[in-house]
Formats: C-alpha cells, structure tokens, sequence
C-alpha cells in the first residue's frame, strides 16, 4: 500500500439512533446510532462514530476490547458513565444489575465537545442520550451487557460480574501538547490518538506508523490531492512516503495508530 486509502463508513441502523447526522453524514429517515470505519482488510482498530438519542446499555469488555470516546457533540445534560461512584463489591454489582440499581451504582460524568474518555478493558460504562461521538477501539466485538433498562435484549450478567472492575474511574482525559497543533490525547498498548490542529492553509506530513488512521472532525482540504470534510477516515501507508494533510479552512483530525 503505497497511497492513503479512504475508509468506507457502513452506517448502522439503531432504536437508540439520530436521524440527524450532519455535518459528518447526511441526515437520514433512519435512526443511525453507529457508523463504521471499513477497509478491505480486517485492521487491528475499529473507528465508529456513534449517535445517541437514547441511553446505550451498561455494559462491560474483556482484554480483547480497550476504548476510547471523543465527544463531537453533546445536548445539554448529556453525560456517560465510567466505573462507579464509589468502590463496590463484587456481590453488590451482581445484585445491583439484577435489579437495575446499577443505573444509580456507575458514575455519569456529564460531557462536552473536544472531551476525551479513555475505556481500558473491564471498565463498566455506558453512553448517554444526546451525544455524537468518535470511538477508537480494539477490533474486537466481544460487549457483555449488565443492564438495559428493561428492554428485551440479551444480558450477560455473570459473566460481566466475574471480569468487571470495581473502583473508580478518573474521569475525563488531560491531554499532553505536543506542540505544532497537536495534542496526545491517549496512548496505551493498544494505540495512541493524537488531536491534530491545522490552521488555514496549513499542511502536515505525519511519520509512518502501523494502522495510522486519519478521522477528520472538522474543516476542509485535501490529502493526496483527495478532499476532505468532516466525516471522512482515511487509513495511511505504513512504510511508505507519508501523504500531505492540506488545510483549506481550519481543521481538526483525530490520527490513531498502533505503537510499535
């Protein structure tokens, strides 16, 4: 591969979905909650964006399924849960999702554009109503659900209980600057996204890296001569020369990428 290949969003249709999508899609008669980011390949990242008119349920990940949220936008009041108030035992959480308690037990961190929430494997979370946001995750489709509030899905509550973690999670990631319009907003094993913030005019020639996916979330411009706009992903070269990002009007891109 030696040119940057667009990905192709597979857009999904959801109860808890939007019909508004604009500007990242055009809008729908469908309710979209999840759209996907697709190659012709399987990659070692998932990029969704997600839209939410309802809440999403509680639910858990093993090790195979470590993630992160940056909030696009949010209605006011909007919020996502992230581990729990405070710490619980396991037999309080098995008996709390039982009953539905559990909705109470999480802790919902009220949320606004440009936030990011880092999600490691067996942290108990949910997504909230009234929220559009960018996921990056590990490839994997393994979710346990604990609670859905009463509508007739499929739970796992065993088997979330036995892996979930019990403690308090820190909430909102602090991003580091990098300097040059870029911040590191998460790095772990799994990948490391950066913010990348072009001005008018301005352009960027990252270094390769393994699956370097480029996710514009604002702005105009082109890479490789190809436009882009909001709503676009692009997956880059790995070895090869390294594609220009130019900005026609300001812009912002989330890049991800396995570290080596």
């Amino acid at each position: 591969m030696e040119r940057p290949i667009r990905l192709t969003p597979s857009l999904r249709e959801k109860v808890w979905g939007k019909t508004r999508l604009e500007p990242w899609f055009p809008d729908s008669d469908r309710p979209i909650g999840e759209a996907w980011y697709l190659a012709d390949r399987e990659l070692p990242l998932l990029v969704k964006l997600i839209f939410t008119s309802e809440r999403l349920s509680v639910q858990v990940h093993p090790d195979s399924k470590t993630e992160m949220s940056y909030i696009l936008d949010a209605e006011p009041g909007a919020a996502i849960a992230l581990g729990f108030r405070q710490p619980i035992t396991r037999q309080r959480l098995l008996d709390s999702a039982r009953t539905g308690e559990i909705e109470q037990l999480i802790n919902w961190f009220p949320v606004k554009p440009g936030e990011t929430y880092f999600t490691p494997a067996h942290t108990v979370h949910a997504v909230g109503a009234g929220i559009v946001l960018c996921e990056i995750l590990q490839n994997s489709d393994v979710t346990w659900r604990l609670w859905d509030y009463g509508r007739p899905r499929e739970l796992h509550v065993e088997e979330a209980v036995a892996i979930s973690d019990l403690g308090v999670h820190p909430g909102a990631a602090q991003p580091a600057v990098l300097g040059s319009g870029r911040e590191e907003l998460v790095r772990c094993r799994h990948f490391v996204t950066e913010l990348v913030h072009l001005t008018s005019g301005a352009s960027h020639t990252p270094t390769p890296e393994k699956c370097q996916i480029w996710i514009c979330v604002e702005g105009r411009g082109a890479i490789e001569g190809e436009p882009f706009q909001p709503g676009g992903a692009w997956l880059f070269p790995e070895a090869a020369e390294q594609p220009a990002v130019r900005a026609e009007t300001s812009a912002r891109f989330l890049r991800t990428y396995v570290p080596r």
